[in-house]
C-alpha cells in the first residue's frame, strides 16, 4: 500500500526553509533508509506544495512524519493531509 502526504506551503517557503532544511532532510533520509519513503519533493513553478509518497501497511507512518517535520512545526506548511493511494502500475 502507498500513502501520499500532501503539503501546502507558505508563499515565501523557498526563503524561509533554509534554517530547517538540514533537519527536514535528515528526517526524510532516515524514513527513506527504513523503506518508508519512496519518493519526495516540492512542486515547482510555483513552489506552493510538496508530496511525499510512503510505502507501508498504514497511513500512520505519514502522519507521524508530518507531526515530526520541522517544516510543519515551524509554520512553513499551512496545511497537510494524508491519502491512501491505490497504486495500479509500478511501486514495487
Amino acid at each position: 500500500m502507498h500513502t501520499i502526504l500532501f503539503y501546502d506551503l507558505i508563499d515565501d517557503y523557498e526563503r524561509r526553509r533554509t534554517m530547517f532544511r538540514d533537519e527536514h532532510f535528515s528526517l526524510a533520509r532516515e524514513a527513506h533508509a527504513r523503506g518508508e519513503i519512496v519518493l519526495a519533493g516540492a512542486l515547482a513553478d510555483p513552489a506552493d506544495g510538496a508530496l511525499i509518497v510512503f510505502r507501508g501497511d498504514s497511513p500512520e507512518v505519514a502522519v507521524a512524519f508530518a507531526k515530526a517535520d520541522p517544516y510543519v512545526r515551524n509554520g512553513l506548511v499551512t496545511a497537510w493531509r494524508v491519502r491512501k493511494w491505490n497504486t495500479v502500475i509500478g511501486g514495487e
